[in-house]
């Protein structure tokens, strides 16, 4: 909404505004873009206006829906999850990732899970069984393995940690 009035705020059309996607009506002149850009950053945002970045944001965006805000199973395979969002090579878009994020795919999607795992805790709501089942774990020992290779502490040792030790997505 903030992103939308943005836009209209500088007389532009938006035909849609999605996580980190946005489509306007007609072509923007560059001081149309110069413009929306400095706009953006007050608020927080940036514009990304060139192929490699509008890649490596629909990965880094096409996970965080995956594991944040969907129903759908983690225990989708990866590889096929990303090519079916992205629609381009998985090899192509892992080296672009690699090379631009320094990480991989596969270290930022464990990263992703480790913060819900975080997230899920801190509520209290589920177990950790119920925990590695809804982020599609095989067990609670692999959970567990991952998240105190990630975090540095038991599952257990967190939750009782009274100040939580949580990222924002974006700072991941």
């Amino acid at each position: 909404m903030v992103v939308k009035a943005q836009l209209e705020s500088k007389g532009l059309r938006p035909l849609s505004v999605n996580l980190g996607e946005i489509e306007v009506e007609g072509n923007l002149s560059k001081a149309q873009l110069l413009q929306l850009d400095t706009s953006l950053k007050s608020i927080g945002f940036e514009l990304i206006d060139d192929k490699k970045s509008q890649t490596i944001e629909k990965i880094k965006n096409a996970i965080v829906t995956l594991v944040h805000h969907s129903d759908l199973e983690i225990k989708t395979n990866l590889s096929a999850f990303i090519t079916s969002q992205i629609h381009q090579d998985y090899n192509y878009l892992s080296n672009l990732f690699s090379d631009v994020e320094g990480t991989t795919i596969e270290k930022y999607f464990i990263s992703q899970r480790i913060e819900k795992v975080k997230e899920l805790i801190v509520y209290n709501e589920l177990t950790l069984s119920e925990i590695a089942d809804q982020l599609g774990y095989s067990s609670v020992a692999y959970l567990s393995n991952q998240f105190k290779k990630v975090t540095g502490f038991t599952p257990s040792h967190f939750k009782s940690l009274k100040e939580h030790k949580r990222k924002n997505i974006e700072e991941l």
